[in-house]
């Protein structure tokens, strides 16, 4: 299959295609006399592999390592698991400091009047912010 069906089977796009075989995410594939790429079932499902691991978070580096350990049929199930358990805690991590995001903004956002008038608390706390970070 080209290209474009590779994508569409996989739901990888062809441009994310391209750069993942530019890095070396994933082998090249076979290429007709024309030089256009064919893709094989295997390749496919690579590729639904790596769209897996990408929607889940895991970095390109780490989508690599995944890679490798599933194609080492002599791996140990607990290097798989050290490395979700430590994608799990950065996930968490990013997960509080996006809740502590929201509570400092909707606390804010509490205190602002949203009338006519131009005085703010969301800009005050922004603008006050802005002025200790710069003294050091």
């Amino acid at each position: 299959m080209n290209i474009g069906q590779a994508a569409t089977h996989s739901g990888v796009s062809a441009k994310m295609i391209r750069y993942y075989e530019s890095i070396g995410l994933i082998e090249p594939p076979a290429r007709t006399a024309a030089q256009y790429r064919v893709y094989a079932d295997d390749d496919v499902h690579t590729l639904r592999f790596v769209r897996r691991a990408r929607d889940l978070g895991f970095s390109l580096e780490e989508t690599r390592e995944l890679i490798a350990l599933w194609r080492d049929r002599s791996r140990a199930s607990a290097d798989v698991k050290k490395l979700a358990m430590a994608h799990i805690r950065d996930l968490e991590a990013k997960a509080a400091e996006l809740k502590a995001m929201a509570d400092t903004l909707r606390h804010l956002a509490a205190h602002c009047h949203g009338d006519h008038r131009p005085e703010c608390p969301i800009l005050a706390d922004f603008a006050a912010q802005a002025s200790t970070q710069g003294k050091a």
